[in-house]
């Protein structure tokens, strides 16, 4: 929950039963991963994430995988429903922070394998965009609370991540609202240096800010945050990352992360980007400076 930890959680239930399954069949039939990805269209790398859990198949590959193995309808039958379960996976933050102080490190791994990275933002300023101590607020905030020494580890971890968006090699791209810009976890001059931070970082040639004004004519609406990570590869497959209260939801689905990649291109239409966002964050402090 990019609000106050960021996550990657560690390969689902459903997920590793799909590819322990997989796996399964191709050694009985005493087939190479070569030869099978060869047989059925994809990569040998590919063959080895699905089997270990990082890369979920699409539904025609997983049919494939089963006829090249001349597997019963009935294996794949249930092929197919174990596909379908590791299309979404649920991951409540009490269970993830039961496991460790803090999930950060675990977004950065998420992020380091992506070429691009969207994040859509309605309610706060995404993490890979917090000032420290806007970052220490927000995480202080969060539903299940940290110890000190793991709320202190958690803003640490965040700020190290925002290194990434100095790479010129990749892309970052954000939207949000003017409501995420007006949220306020602290006085005054908490809020004014992260507008001035936002701005400072709109200057980069790989990232690209989009803020979407209240009184601007929509399109459409989204009530969460979401994140489209996209494959550092032509192989490698995206996935979106969906922030809810109890919970971070994964979707694997290819009709699923198109929904959300068809959802983006709308929120972008309402967002304004450039100078004119740079004048927008102007405006915003004018105002706060003025009212406070």
């Amino acid at each position: 929950m990019d609000i106050a930890a960021g996550d990657r959680e560690p390969v689902s239930a459903g997920r590793q039963a799909l590819a322990a399954e997989l796996r399964r069949l191709r050694d009985l039939e005493g087939r190479s991963g070569r030869d099978l990805a060869s047989r059925i269209g994809i990569s040998q790398s590919k063959v080895s994430r699905i089997e270990s859990g990082s890369t979920v198949p699409s539904l025609p590959e997983v049919i494939a995988w089963g006829k090249e193995l001349g597997v019963s309808v009935d294996v794949q039958e249930k092929l197919v429903s174990l596909t379908e379960a590791a299309y979404t996976e649920v991951h409540p933050w009490r269970a993830a922070l039961q496991r460790r102080g803090h999930l950060q490190d675990d977004i950065q791994e998420q992020e380091s394998t992506a070429r691009a990275v969207h994040v859509f933002q309605p309610s706060v300023v995404p993490g890979l965009l917090q000032t420290a101590e806007y970052a220490r607020k927000v995480c202080s905030l969060f539903q299940v609370p940290y110890s000190p020494d793991d709320l202190t580890a958690a803003v640490a971890s965040r700020l190290h991540r925002q290194l990434a968006l100095y790479e010129p090699e990749r892309r970052f791209e954000f939207l949000i609202t003017e409501a995420a810009l007006r949220w306020r976890p602290g006085p005054p001059r908490l809020l004014l240096a992260q507008l001035d931070r936002i701005a400072s970082v709109s200057t980069l040639e790989n990232v690209s800010i989009g803020l979407i004004p209240h009184d601007v004519e929509a399109v459409t609406f989204t009530s969460h945050g979401f994140v489209v990570y996209d494959g550092d590869d032509e192989e490698q497959d995206a996935t979106v990352s969906v922030e809810t209260i109890h919970a971070k939801v994964t979707v694997n689905a290819p009709e699923g992360i198109e929904l959300y990649r068809q959802r983006w291109l709308l929120l972008r239409q309402m967002a304004v980007f450039g100078d004119e966002a740079r004048r927008f964050l102007g405006g915003l402090t004018t105002e706060i400076t003025a009212a406070g």
